[in-house]
């Protein structure tokens, strides 16, 4: 006699959960040795956000943009990119995170013996299975969202200070990351370049989703892209102001952060 089968006592895995916040700080402290610049931050950048990191000269500003994508380590805390911690992560694990953004350095890094093309595609030489052909296909696709398709041939020195940021927005997205970190991308460019800039950060922005994190110190751009702030204080090593740039401009009661949001306002005033 044939048994019936039972019914099944297990229920389906539920898919997991996307993690709440593109990036997650908890409880960081960051600095060098004994040395601490910055004590028990905590925030969050949503995703598809332009989040901006300000606050005066010494404050710790790149230090923590380092600490958050995992080229320096935190003297403690966390930091979470889509829920994964790369603070505690080690090995392929760790590998896996720092592949899942795209880093654009202060001074744009590009290699020099490479010319636009070369640079994109260097990443994708590492850490794809792609033909050469490929590569070059989708490096030609990323210099086309940032305006130097025609230039995938030239030398890093041979195009404009703005244009080498530009193409070195295209590398860090080389991966197809959905978090890009932006260390000073306007430092040394004039106010016509650096508003081009930052018209190409707002389009990658809406059009791809991308998740911006951004130091800066230029309030042009700062009013301009950023739909979030965090501007650090230096004295007490923390985050003073957290908001929309334009409202903390104009609400803040803080002398601190009234006087670095108006600081443009009272020049022309004076």
């Amino acid at each position: 006699m044939d048994t019936p089968n039972k019914p099944s006592n297990t229920t389906p895995t539920a898919a997991p959960k996307a993690a709440p916040y593109a990036i997650d700080v908890q409880n960081l402290t960051v600095g060098y040795g004994s040395n601490v610049l910055m004590q028990n931050l905590n925030f969050n950048v949503n995703y598809g956000e332009i989040f901006v990191i300000l606050g005066g000269s010494g404050c710790g500003k790149s230090s923590l943009l380092k600490n958050l994508f995992g080229l320096y380590q935190p003297l403690s805390g966390d930091v979470l990119i889509e829920g994964q911690n790369i603070t505690a992560a080690i090995g392929a694990e760790r590998q896996k995170i720092m592949t899942s953004f795209g880093v654009m350095y202060q001074q744009g890094a590009l290699f020099g013996s490479m010319n636009l093309l070369e640079n994109v595609t260097l990443f994708m030489q590492e850490y794809t299975q792609l033909t050469q052909t490929q590569m070059d296909l989708l490096a030609r696709c990323k210099l086309d969202l940032v305006g130097l398709l025609p230039y995938e041939s030239y030398m890093p020195s041979e195009i404009s200070g703005g244009m080498q940021k530009r193409a070195a927005i295209a590398r860090a997205m080389a991966l197809d990351p959905k978090i890009l970190f932006l260390d000073e991308p306007s430092a040394g460019l004039d106010p016509i370049t650096s508003a081009d800039l930052d018209s190409t950060i707002l389009d990658l922005s809406k059009n791809l989703g991308i998740t911006f994190v951004i130091v800066s110190h230029e309030l042009a751009s700062i009013y301009a892209i950023a739909d979030k702030v965090i501007m650090l204080d230096k004295a007490t090593k923390g985050i003073i102001a957290e908001g929309d740039p334009k409202v903390l401009r104009d609400t803040s009661k803080d002398p601190r952060v009234h006087q670095f949001f108006n600081r443009i306002m009272s020049k022309d005033a004076a």
